[in-house]
C-alpha cells in the first residue's frame, strides 16, 4: 500500500472515531424533546447540526452550546410545529442517523439539475421576466426559491432541459445564452454598484437557504438604516478577560431563527464557543460567545456595526411579506411564466416565492404585495383567480397580512408531514391542515384561524447544567 493510501485510510479512521454521538430523550423536559450532540470540534459542525434539525421543520425553543477545547457539547430542546414532543420512532431514528452521518450528508441533492443563482435590484415583475426567459430557452424549472430584502432579490433556480429532462450545462452555448439574458434582465439603472450577479453551477448540490443567505450577504443587502422600532435588537460587547465577543439578540421567535443566525456567523468567519437560546412567549433571546477565525474578538467599531447589521438582515430576510397565494396543478413547460405574468399585469410584486415540482405536480407558493409593498385590494385577487382559471388551477384562498404567521405555520406543518411520510410515517393527513384552515377562516373569520403555540420553554441565559456529557 502506498503512503498516500495509508494517509487516506488514517483520515477515514479519524473521521469514524470522531463522528457525532446523539442522544434523544423525551423524559428530561415535560414540554419538549431533548437532542444532545457530542462531537469533535470542527469548522461548521454547529451549523450542520442546526441545519439538519431545521430542515425537518423542528422548532428549537431552547439550546445550550459549548465547544471549549476540542469537543462540542450541544443540547437542543425541540418540538414539532404544534409545540409537541417528538413521538414518532421513525422520525427519531432518522434524526439520529442523519446527525451521526452529517459528515457525509452536507448538502441537498438535486442530481440531474442545473442550478442558477441570481441577485440584483428587485422590481415589480422581475421574477415573471426571469421565468419567461427560461421558458423561451426551453428550460423547465423544477425547484426554486426567491427572497427579497432592502430592495434586493436573491434566487436559486434548479432547471433541466424541457424536452430531454437532462441538465443544460452540457451545452456551453446554451449556458452562455441563459447567463447573458438573465444578466441583462437583472441590470438596473439606479447606479447601484455590482448590482447584478448570475451564476450557473454544475451538479446542484447546494443547500438552497444557506446559499440565499450567502448571495444576499455578498450583495450587501444589509447596508441600510434599520427601523429601531421593528428591527431585531442586536448588541455586541467584548469580554476582554476571556477574549470573547458577546453577541446578544432579541426578536420575535419563528421557525429557523437559530439557523439564520448561526449561518450568518459562520459565513462571516465567527466561531461560536458558547451559546444559550431561550424563548419567552413570542420573544426569542439568543446569546453567543464568539471569536473570529483568527482567534480575536471583534476589534473595531466598524466591525461591530457590520456584524450587527448583518445579523439584523439575516433575521429579516425570511420575514413573510404580503398575501400568500398557492397553486397546485399538473406541471408543464411555461407554467411559471404564465402565472407570474398574470401577477405582473395586475401590478403585484412577488416578495417571496417557493417553487417545487414532484412527480409531475407543481406546487408554487407566492407572497405578493402591491407595487408599494402594501396590502392587496381583494378585487385584484378575485381578478387574478379568474384570469388564471379557478376551474383548472387550484389557487388557495388569500389571507390578510394579520394572518400571515398562521398561514406560514400551516405551510411548514405540511412540509413536516410530507417529510415524515418519506421516512416511514403516513401521508393521509398531508392536506387536512389546509382544508381545516380554509374552513375555519370561512366560517368564523380570522380569530378562529389563528394557531396558539403552547409549550414555550423558559430558561436562564448562560445556564450550563445540561452541558455535561451523556
Amino acid at each position: 500500500m502506498e503512503l498516500s493510501d495509508c494517509s487516506n485510510e488514517y483520515e477515514k479512521l479519524v473521521v469514524r472515531m470522531n463522528m457525532p454521538r446523539v442522544v434523544i430523550d423525551n423524559g428530561v423536559c415535560p414540554t419538549s424533546t431533548v437532542v444532545k450532540i457530542d462531537s469533535a470540534r470542527s469548522p461548521g459542525i454547529l451549523l450542520e447540526s442546526v441545519q439538519l434539525l431545521t430542515d425537518m421543520n423542528l422548532w428549537i425553543k431552547k439550546a445550550y452550546i459549548s465547544s471549549d477545547g476540542k469537543w462540542n457539547m450541544d443540547v437542543f430542546h425541540v418540538s414539532d410545529l404544534n409545540g409537541n414532543k417528538l413521538t414518532d420512532e421513525n422520525l427519531i431514528r432518522y434524526i439520529e442517523k442523519s446527525i451521526e452521518t452529517s459528515h457525509y450528508c452536507k448538502s441537498e441533492g438535486y442530481t440531474g439539475l442545473t442550478a442558477l443563482e441570481l441577485t440584483g435590484t428587485d422590481r415589480v415583475g422581475l421574477l415573471s421576466e426571469v421565468f419567461a426567459v427560461l421558458a423561451d430557452l426551453h428550460c423547465d424549472v423544477v425547484e426554486a426559491k426567491a427572497w427579497t430584502h432592502n430592495g434586493r432579490i436573491a434566487s436559486m433556480i434548479y432547471v433541466r432541459d424541457g424536452s430531454s429532462g437532462t441538465p443544460i450545462d452540457g451545452d456551453s452555448d446554451r449556458v452562455q445564452r441563459v447567463e447573458g439574458q438573465l444578466h441583462n434582465l437583472l441590470k438596473a439603472d439606479d447606479g447601484y454598484q455590482n448590482d447584478t450577479r448570475t451564476c450557473v453551477s454544475y451538479g446542484g448540490n447546494t443547500h438552497m437557504e444557506r446559499r440565499l443567505h450567502q448571495r444576499m450577504f455578498m450583495d450587501r443587502d444589509y447596508e441600510k438604516k434599520f427601523d429601531s422600532e421593528t428591527s431585531p435588537v442586536v448588541s455586541v460587547q467584548n469580554l476582554e478577560k476571556r477574549g470573547y465577543s458577546v453577541v446578544n439578540l432579541q426578536c420575535k421567535d419563528r421557525l429557523k431563527l437559530l439557523f439564520d443566525v448561526v449561518c450568518t456567523l459562520t459565513d462571516m468567519a465567527y466561531i461560536v464557543f458558547h451559546a444559550a437560546i431561550r424563548t419567552v412567549g413570542e420573544t426569542a433571546f439568543l446569546e453567543f460567545y464568539v471569536r473570529h477565525s483568527d482567534g480575536n474578538p471583534v476589534n473595531s467599531e466598524p466591525e461591530r456595526q457590520r456584524l450587527i447589521q448583518c445579523l439584523q438582515a439575516a433575521i429579516e430576510r425570511r420575514t413573510v411579506k404580503g398575501v400568500r397565494l398557492e397553486l397546485c396543478t399538473t406541471d408543464r413547460l411555461g407554467l411559471l411564466a404564465e402565472v407570474t405574468r398574470v401577477l405582473r399585469e395586475n401590478g403585484l410584486n412577488i416578495a417571496r416565492a417557493k417553487i417545487s415540482t414532484k412527480e409531475g405536480i407543481a406546487r408554487n407558493v407566492f407572497y405578493v404585495t402591491d407595487a408599494n409593498g402594501k396590502l392587496i385590494d381583494p378585487e385584484i385577487i378575485k381578478s387574478i383567480r379568474e384570469k388564471i382559471g379557478i376551474d383548472d388551477i387550484s389557487v388557495k384562498e388569500s389571507f390578510p397580512l394579520s394572518c400571515r404567521e398562521t398561514v406560514e405555520k400551516e405551510e411548514q406543518k405540511q412540509e413536516q408531514q410530507h417529510h415524515q411520510a418519506r421516512i416511514g410515517g403516513g401521508a393521509v393527513l398531508l392536506s387536512l391542515g389546509s382544508l381545516v384552515m380554509r374552513n375555519l377562516y370561512q366560517l368564523g373569520g380570522e380569530k378562529l384561524a389563528k394557531v396558539l403555540v403552547v409549550g414555550l420553554l423558559v430558561g436562564p441565559i448562560g445556564s450550563r447544567r445540561m452541558l455535561g456529557r451523556s
